[in-house]
């Protein structure tokens, strides 16, 4: 078997910062779902294009995303080389350590390519008395 090679830079992404705004309903425990169906990266590996649909679901606490930076925070890992995992994983790291929520999960679902699609789900939990944390950043 033969090593792939490398041709596209592994690097994170510079990403601007997500704004935030103030929950109108902190004391209401309700879910937010963004879906961008644009989300567009590059194969560490090959160099070439990957294309998918990231959606981010939370549960907001006192900070809810602004909408039209989280669109440009997106648009930063264009050029980036990264893996769909490390992309996903990424984002939640980043939203999560922005906004506090209570709950978050981020879903990556990849194009097919060779035959198969990916699909990569990495999930938050604010740890409580009652929850043990899930992920931690």
């Amino acid at each position: 078997m033969t090593k792939a090679r490398t041709t596209a830079k592994k690097a994170e992404p510079p990403r601007p910062e997500v704004a935030t705004f103030p929950n109108p309903n902190p004391d209401r425990d309700y879910a937010i779902r963004i879906e961008n169906s644009e989300f567009t990266s590059v194969c560490p590996v090959t160099g070439l294009p990957d294309f998918g649909t990231i959606i981010v679901c939370y549960t907001p606490d006192k900070l809810c995303l602004e909408l039209k930076s989280l669109k440009y925070y997106f648009l930063a890992f264009r050029n980036a080389g990264i893996y769909y995992e490390a992309a996903v994983n990424m984002i939640l790291d980043d939203l999560v350590k922005l906004a506090r929520p209570r709950w978050m999960e981020v879903i990556g679902e990849f194009s097919v390519r060779g035959g198969m699609a990916t699909r990569v789900h990495a999930e938050y939990l604010r740890e409580s008395k009652g929850n043990p944390p899930r992920h931690k950043n």
